[in-house]
C-alpha cells in the first residue's frame, strides 16, 4: 500500500528515518505520493586533485553524508579544484565543492546559482623548489620554468596574481600549467624549476617529496600586502612552521576557501549537510587536519558569498 508523507516544520531533524522521509519528499516533490522508493539523491563533491587537501576532505565527507543521510548517495570528483569546481557546481554538474576565496565574484549575484555551505580552512600557497636550486625569492622566478597551477585551478589564480604584483608576468617566467601531481613530477625530473600550489596545511605531495628530496619552500611573506592592494582584501599572512614539512620555517599568502552547494538544493537538506560538518569534524580532521579547524563561529564568514538558507538556518540554531 502506498503512502504519503508531508513534510515536517522547520525544528530539527534527527532520526535518520524521518530525515529519510524529509530528503525524499524535498527532492520527490512536496507532498507526492510514491509506490516505490525514489532514486537516492546524488550529492557530487567537486574537489581537486587526488593527492591535495580538497580530495581527502571530499572523501570524507562524501563517507559521513553515505553513511548518515539513508536517501542520498555521495560521491567525490577530481577536478582543477577552485574555479573549475564553481563552474561545476553552478552548471548543476556538481552538487558540493570546494573553492578559494580569491575565485569568487567581486560582489553578490542578483540571483546566484551557487550558495556557501561554510568556511572550511585557509589555503596557503606553496612556491615550492629543490634545496640546492636558485630560487629563494619570487625575484629569482624570472627567466625560470614555474608551473602555475592547473588551468581552472585556485593555485593559478593566485600564483599568477602574485607574479603579477611582483612585475614577473607575461613572458618573464616559463609559465606551465600543470596540476599538483604533474608539478611534483616536473621538478624530481629538472623539467620545471619551482612550482606553486594552494592547499591546506599539509599538502601530501608536498609533504612526501620533501621527505624524499631535498626541497625549498619559499618564504612569500612580503607579498600579501601588494596582493591586497591590487586585488582583495581576503589575503592574509599565514606561517608554515617547521614542524608541517621539516624545513626552515617561512611566512606565506592565504586566502579563505568555502564549502559551496548549488543554490537549488533543497534546504532541508542543505542543513542537515551542514550539520555532519559541522558535527563530525573529528572524523574529518582525521582525514585532514585542516578539516579540524572549522567551528560554527567562523565557518559562517562566507563574505561576499551569502550562506545557502539551509546551512544559516542551521548555524541559527546552534547556542553561541
Amino acid at each position: 500500500m502506498s503512502r504519503c508523507w508531508s513534510v515536517p516544520g522547520r525544528r530539527r531533524v534527527a532520526a535518520p528515518v524521518a530525515l529519510l522521509m524529509l530528503l525524499l519528499v524535498s527532492t520527490a516533490g512536496l507532498g507526492a505520493c510514491r509506490d516505490s522508493p525514489p532514486e537516492p539523491v546524488p550529492i557530487r563533491i567537486a574537489t581537486g586533485s587526488a593527492t591535495a587537501v580538497y580530495h581527502a576532505f571530499g572523501q570524507s565527507l562524501a563517507a559521513i553524508l553515505n553513511r548518515e543521510l539513508p536517501g542520498v548517495r555521495a560521491s567525490v570528483v577530481v577536478t582543477a579544484a577552485s574555479a573549475e569546481n564553481m563552474r561545476l557546481v553552478g552548471a548543476g554538474a556538481a552538487e558540493l565543492g570546494f573553492t578559494q576565496a580569491d575565485v569568487l565574484p567581486t560582489g553578490p549575484a542578483a540571483h546566484p546559482s551557487v550558495l556557501a555551505v561554510a568556511r572550511v580552512y585557509d589555503d596557503l600557497l606553496h612556491l615550492v623548489t629543490t634545496a640546492g636550486g636558485p630560487v629563494r625569492t619570487v625575484a629569482d622566478l624570472r627567466g625560470r620554468r614555474v608551473s602555475v597551477g592547473a588551468p581552472g585551478s585556485g593555485t593559478e589564480v593566485t600564483a599568477t596574481r602574485l607574479l603579477e604584483v611582483a612585475r614577473l608576468g607575461g613572458d618573464r617566467v616559463q609559465q606551465k600549467h600543470l596540476n599538483l601531481d604533474d608539478s611534483v613530477a616536473a621538478l624530481r625530473a629538472g623539467e620545471i624549476d619551482a612550482f606553486f600550489f594552494s592547499g591546506g596545511l599539509p599538502v601530501r605531495a608536498v609533504r612526501e617529496l620533501t621527505a624524499d628530496s631535498a626541497t625549498r619552500v619559499v618564504d612569500l611573506g612580503e607579498w600579501t600586502e601588494p596582493l591586497r592592494r591590487s586585488y582583495r582584501e581576503v589575503y592574509v599572512s599565514r606561517d608554515i612552521p617547521r614542524s608541517v614539512y621539516h624545513l626552515d620555517p617561512v611566512t606565506t599568502v592565504a586566502n579563505p576557501n568555502y564549502l559551496i552547494v548549488r543554490a537549488d538544493l533543497p534546504e532541508p537538506l542543505v542543513r542537515e549537510v551542514t550539520r555532519l560538518l559541522m558535527e563530525r569534524r573529528a572524523e574529518l580532521a582525521a582525514a585532514h587536519p585542516a578539516a579540524g579547524r572549522m567551528s560554527p563561529r567562523s565557518a559562517i564568514a562566507t563574505a561576499p558569498l551569502p550562506l545557502h538558507p539551509g546551512a544559516a538556518g542551521w548555524y541559527r540554531s546552534v547556542k553561541p
